[in-house]
């Protein structure tokens, strides 16, 4: 357990990397330090996409109000699974917040993410590949346009094989996206994306398989027309 005197010397969250907490430390380093483990902004204690969601979070909130991110960090650690429902959950939850502020461009990156994430939770929720959950519709229908590019875009098949999973990149434009969007709070939003990210995380931890949706919660999709 730390001292006080411990607690006091900690470093004030900044941006990037720091090779030791002489030179700084960001959200995901001090949550390695609590955890005993190296000094690392990946440590083993905590989800690789979480951790991958609070560096940027911890990056792209301003100056002033990083410091109110600290209060988090003991919450991440032990936030670890091998299922990968954990990946698709995280970035279907940064799509969604994402979606209704981003530039034009980044939504329709997002509206193509949703709906590739939202096929491989299906799955898991016991639902057809061919219905959307609530929260997916609902976040597409904030962004009509940048829907009908990204199933214009799906049905030309443009996509191809899926090597790696999005959640990563997803993330990367979602992130950054709400920092630079016209909004007054995006301080706020950010902060509110991490912490839902733990309390989701919280909730699909020692769980093998999510509850499924019932029937009522799905919308009924037709598959988008192929473009000549």
């Amino acid at each position: 357990m730390m001292r006080t005197d411990q607690l006091d010397m900690l470093p004030m969250l900044s941006r990037g990397k720091h090779r030791n907490p002489r030179r700084g430390a960001c959200f995901m380093e001090l949550a390695s330090f609590l955890a005993g483990e190296r000094w690392s902004d990946r440590p083993r204690c905590t989800h690789p996409l979480l951790a991958h969601l609070a560096r940027l979070v911890n990056d792209c909130t301003s100056d002033a109000a990083r410091p109110a991110l600290a209060t988090m960090i003991p919450s991440v650690i032990g936030l670890v699974s091998d299922d990968p429902r954990w990946n698709h959950e995280i970035a279907h939850l940064a799509a969604r917040r994402a979606l209704p502020v981003v530039a034009e461009e980044t939504q329709r990156a997002l509206a193509v993410g949703l709906l590739s994430l939202d096929r491989l939770l299906a799955p898991g929720d016991g639902r057809d590949p061919d219905t959307l959950r609530g929260t997916t519709a609902a976040a597409l229908e904030t962004v009509p346009l940048a829907t009908r590019w990204a199933r214009d875009f799906v049905a030309r098949g443009v996509v191809g094989p899926v090597r790696f999973h999005p959640g990563p990149v997803i993330l990367d434009f979602a992130i950054p996206g709400i920092a630079a969007a016209c909004v007054p709070d995006s301080d706020e939003r950010l902060r509110d994306l991490l912490d839902s990210a733990i309390r989701l995380c919280e909730s699909l931890r020692g769980r093998s398989d999510a509850a499924p949706l019932l029937p009522e919660q799905w919308v009924d999709v037709c598959r988008p027309a192929t473009v000549g």
